[in-house]
This record gives structure tokens, C-alpha cells and sequence, in this order.
């Protein structure tokens, strides 16, 4: 049986870092990070371009499942609404795939802290840091599993997310 893996989680919390480690645990496995889709100069965020995007992960991760030579598929992205995650799942293949939905969470303090560290090295703007704390208490209202990052280095976090706890 295949797996799927939707992991969200507000900006800044460690979802891309938790997804390279849980691929090499994986392994057969492919990730896909939903930032990638969004990668465009300049940024702009219209009906028609997140309809696009919308529609290019849904197509990757479909092609992803349907391909033999991967037992695991992981998809990362913000993914602050139910209705996100609803509307991906309703356009996947998912016959024969267990689906693990997870948002990755922290406090408000450990967010700064990680944040900050991204903005100290280049990766991102301090304006991340507002919405990211904005979209935090959203993931609570959302039928996933919850996993606090506070605590765990990313392949502590990969481990319990790879053993299934």
C-alpha cells in the first residue's frame, strides 16, 4: 500500500527540513514542497494563478501516486484550511493509498526564534513573521494529527511522522 503524507504547518515551523529527512527514512519516496509551485518573480497570488498551482499539484502528486517506483509520497505546504486540504484530496487517486495528514506546530516563541534564524541567513523577510503567527492557531481547527516541533530537532521529527506515531 502507498502512503501519502500531506504535511502543513504555518511558515517558518520546519516543514520542508521534516520532509527531506522523512523522505531518506521513506525511501522509495519522492516529496513535493508546494512552495516550489509558487516559485515565480514577481509573486502574485490572483484566482488564476492559484487555480493554476492548485492544479499542478494536484497533476504532480497524482502522477507521483500512479508511478510504481515510489512507495511513499510527500507533499508539504501552508495548508491552513480544511477546505485546502479537502480540495486536494477530492482530485487525488487515492484508492490503495493511506493518507497521513499532519500539521506541524509550535509556539509563538519558538516561530521567532526560527524565523529569525532564516532572516539572519538570507532565506526570508521579517514580514513572514506576522503571518505565520496570524495562521498558527488555524491548524488546530483542522482534522489532522498534530506534531509539536518545539521540542524536536527535524529528524527527531521525521522519525515519530516515519514510525507512524
Amino acid at each position: 500500500m502507498k502512503r501519502l503524507y500531506l504535511i502543513g504547518g504555518p511558515m517558518g515551523v520546519g516543514k520542508t527540513t521534516v520532509c527531506r529527512e522523512l523522505k531518506r527514512l521513506t525511501a522509495p519516496s519522492v516529496f513535493l514542497d508546494g512552495d516550489w509551485c509558487w516559485d515565480m518573480e514577481p509573486f502574485q497570488v490572483t484566482e488564476e494563478t492559484k487555480a493554476m498551482v492548485e492544479e499542478n499539484i494536484a497533476f504532480l502528486l497524482g502522477q507521483f501516486l500512479g508511478c510504481s517506483a515510489y512507495q511513499t509520497v510527500i507533499f508539504c505546504w501552508v495548508m491552513h484550511q480544511q477546505a485546502i486540504l479537502d480540495k486536494l484530496l477530492s482530485a487525488l487517486p487515492l484508492e490503495g493509498v493511506e493518507v497521513r495528514k499532519v500539521s506541524l506546530v509550535a509556539s509563538p516563541e519558538t516561530l521567532k526564534q526560527r524565523i529569525g534564524a532564516d532572516v539572519a541567513r538570507g532565506l526570508r523577510t521579517w514580514d513572514v513573521l506576522d503571518r505565520s503567527l496570524d495562521r498558527l492557531p488555524l491548524y488546530q481547527n483542522l482534522d489532522t494529527e498534530k506534531l509539536w516541533v518545539d521540542r524536536l530537532t527535524p529528524q527527531e521529527a521525521a522519525r515519530i511522522l516515519a514510525e507512524g506515531n
